[in-house]
């Protein structure tokens, strides 16, 4: 992706997740996921991600009419290429089941909207590439392995289930305070401007697990 490219609203994301070189994090997306059912199986997670105020301004810059925010249709080839740009860092979702990693297929009804504060919101959905069985443990977490997007799950209702069978939850599971050593290295990195690491991100990721009887 070109530098100009890079400097046209939400293709930064992908782009800067891609540099090593900077400090982190610098983008804050405040996470909202449901998990999909059908008959019985889990087929996929419908994320909904909401961008900090200051990077909200640089992607509708430039958008809306007469003061107000861009519409869904001024927006919609700035959420096709985010998309299509997130594809080779697997659109930062990693789901697992039984201890094994599962696969998705490309985004689906991908939209992006701005509300009346132009704050903006990434939505689509995510089928799983095979659906699954609800009967063990479904987990999945959201981070940038970089983590030069910091990524959290929102307080109020972060997780949801669609159609789930009779008796199903969620719960997050958060991560372990890091050790005096990785505090070190996440400081150093802000402080000299570099990359704490390709693995930082999942160190600070939350797991959100789905169990049914």
């Amino acid at each position: 992706m070109s530098r100009s490219a890079v400097l046209r609203r939400l293709a930064l994301l992908a782009s800067c997740a891609a540099s090593p070189a900077i400090a982190h994090p610098h983008v804050w997306v405040a996470v909202r996921s449901e998990v999909v059912f059908h008959d019985g199986k889990v087929t996929g997670i419908r994320h909904a991600w909401e961008f900090d105020e200051m990077y909200s301004a640089f992607a509708t810059t430039g958008l809306g009419k007469n003061g107000k925010p861009p519409s869904k249709e001024e927006l919609a080839p700035l959420a096709k290429t985010n998309v299509e740009s997130l594809a080779e860092f697997e659109y930062f979702t990693f789901a697992k089941q039984n201890g094994a990693k599962l696969e998705f297929e490309p985004p689906q009804n991908v939209t992006l909207e701005a509300n009346e504060k132009n704050i903006v919101t990434l939505r689509f959905f995510m089928p799983l590439k095979q659906p699954v069985g609800a009967t063990k443990p479904f987990s999945f977490q959201v981070y940038d392995p970089t983590y030069y997007v910091s990524f959290g799950f929102e307080k109020e209702t972060p997780v949801t289930l669609a159609a789930p069978p009779p008796g199903c939850s969620f719960s997050l599971v958060e991560p372990k305070p890091l050790v005096a050593t990785e505090s070190k290295r996440l400081s150093e990195a802000f402080f000299q401007n570099f990359s704490p690491g390709s693995d930082f991100g999942i160190k600070l990721a939350t797991r959100a697990v789905v169990a049914c009887p």
